[in-house]
């Protein structure tokens, strides 16, 4: 296997692994993919491992290490868990046999015997699976939280008596609940300090409510400081914020796009990207998750078949990614993609909802986080819900864009504008990260977050889970697989005082069920190692350390420098 210089980055090679014989999968290049620095004359690489070196021109794009992990469902776990779903399937039509003979009490919506003649309006696969397979395990979602979603959580308890069809609340109140589920990656979450002390005085000076649109009489001076202040945080020229991040994306995607662009979108965007998409009216092509051969592919074919049928050039061709995909934990691989938008001239819409705050030395996304040039990208977005403790979105970019916006998109021009509090909410913590407050507050949290989320990832792989995902991702998934232990995993942490979300279909394939950890700034190295802890002994108790390989302790190991051990089948 050949390599050319240009494939080797200022201080080392870059490998990708393939454990186990994998296969590409879904999950960008292959489906256990690393990309990792190796010392000269020395592979890091597991001899069983087949070695795939990345393209000539993609590696010396990168400054610093980039490591992802998708290790492989193990055979018999995938082979259990597609029997679990079996098993679960067949008696589901047989629970579904006795409801239509009045032999058991059907509790979900039906159509009314007027409609009997009707196409059925609910009777689809989803549906099929809310009734028998989600009911069973619904007692892990909609927790009733009575306190500030912080490091730590009161949650109100709760019984059902009828297979959690309905609940009853007990009166007592779960306390002190070590909270891995919120997105609250810098710890702005909290109901004391000078966020919460600003948030309380401007709303005795301008109430909670605006009760207009900003382009009538909703449009406060507070939202005038806040855009500025957004557009000096990314180093663009303009931004403009949005009440609704999820509306962000459905409502300004459409603005930008319509009939006869193409938008080549991440197979694992967001479900609000997929929408905004839909709305637009474009066409629309899927590449593979994180893969950039796949987006070169469907951008060569754009440009030399251009439109179907008439085979005229495209009016527009938009590249639709994310910073931190939140359900696989990985990043985008910006410097390729943006190599690849420069080279095809396509545009560039990047959602920034988990990365903004918790990614890069100055905690400004994923752009910082690979020392890129802002202006690189055309359409920066990202939401206030997750890192600035707060509600809403924003569209960022050059100000001709932004002066379009404000004219053409749905959600600027009907939407009743931010709530003040909120407003400042934004504000504060924005110049806390900043370091604007005259305070080095901000920066340590985003330091603090980087060294909670690499120790966080470092001990359960140690443990032996299969954690995917980036290394610097503070989005951790850790692989469930099989339908019962979903719900066995969330009670039993539960139980234990940990908060944790756990996830299935739709949200997951139907056979990658996983729970997601979502890590703080404002979480301690006791708390951490009280979390995985338990997380190791629910992990023993559930039979969940699935991983063939494990890595070895070692408080004096590198950075890279990862040894693996074989865990036998």
């Amino acid at each position: 296997m050949t390599e050319s210089p240009a494939t080797k980055p200022t201080d080392g090679k870059v490998c990708q692994r393939v454990k186990n014989g994998l296969k590409p999968e879904r999950n960008g290049l292959v489906k256990s993919l690393h990309r990792c620095h190796e010392r000269e004359h020395k592979h890091h690489c597991h001899p069983e491992e087949e070695e795939v070196h990345s393209d000539s021109h993609h590696g010396s794009l990168y400054s610093r290490p980039f490591t992802e992990s998708f290790e492989e469902t193990p055979m018999l776990v995938a082979v259990l868990t597609y029997m679990g779903y079996g098993i679960l399937t067949i008696f589901g039509y047989l629970r579904d046999f006795l409801r239509h003979w009045k032999i058991e009490r059907c509790h979900i919506a039906r159509e009314r015997e007027v409609q009997k003649d009707f196409v059925p309006l609910y009777q689809d696969f989803e549906n099929f699976y809310t009734r028998n397979l989600y009911m069973r395990i619904r007692d892990n979602w909609n927790r009733p939280i009575c306190s500030v979603p912080g490091a730590k959580m009161d949650l109100m308890e709760r019984a059902s008596h009828d297979y959690n069809w309905t609940f009853e609340y007990t009166g007592r109140v779960v306390q002190d609940v070590i909270n891995l589920g919120s997105y609250n990656y810098l710890g702005f979450a909290e109901n004391t300090g000078p966020c919460a002390d600003s948030a309380a005085e401007v709303t005795m000076k301008y109430g909670v409510g605006v009760a207009s649109t900003r382009q009538e009489t909703g449009n406060l001076d507070r939202h005038e400081e806040m855009e500025k202040l957004v557009a000096k945080f990314l180093g663009v020229e303009s931004a403009m914020a949005f009440g609704m991040g999820f509306a962000t994306n459905s409502m300004n995607i459409p603005a930008l796009a319509g009939k006869g662009c193409l938008i080549l979108s991440d197979e694992l965007n967001h479900a609000s990207l997929v929408l905004g998409a839909r709305l637009s009216g474009s066409i629309i092509r899927v590449f593979k998750h994180n893969n950039m051969q796949s987006l070169e592919k469907l951008l060569r074919e754009a440009i030399v078949h251009g439109q179907p049928r008439t085979h005229r050039p495209w009016k527009k061709i938009l590249i639709v990614v994310e910073g931190i995909y939140s359900m696989e934990g990985s990043i985008v691989r910006l410097p390729e993609v943006i190599a690849l938008k420069k080279r095809y001239r396509a545009y560039l819409y990047l959602d920034e909802a988990h990365s903004i705050g918790a990614l890069g030395p100055r905690g400004r996304g994923v752009v910082d986080y690979f020392g890129l040039d802002p202006c690189d990208v055309d359409v920066m977005m990202g939401t206030f819900t997750k890192s600035f403790g707060a509600a809403g979105g924003y569209i960022a970019g050059k100000r001709e864009l932004i002066e379009y916006l404000r004219s053409h998109s749905h959600s600027a021009v009907y939407a009743t504008s931010m709530s003040p509090p909120v407003v400042e909410q934004i504000i504060t913590s924005m110049k806390c990260i900043m370091g604007e407050d005259g305070t080095t507050i901000g920066r340590e949290r985003v330091r603090q977050l980087a060294e909670n989320t690499v120790y966080f990832r470092k001990r359960l792989r140690e443990i032996g889970f299969i954690i995917y995902g980036n290394n610097d991702s503070p989005v951790v998934p850790m692989m469930l697989y099989m339908p019962a232990k979903i719900g066995a995993f969330g009670r039993e942490m539960l139980k234990r005082n940990i908060g944790v979300v756990v996830v299935g279909f739709p949200a997951t394939p139907i056979i990658e069920s996983r729970a997601r950890f979502c890590i703080s700034a404002a979480h301690t190295k006791d708390m951490l190692n009280r979390a995985l802890s338990v997380i190791s002994e629910v992990g023993d108790l559930l039979q969940l350390k699935y991983s063939r390989h494990r890595i070895q302790p070692s408080l004096a190991r590198p950075f890279d420098d990862n040894v693996y051990e074989d865990i036998d089948d």
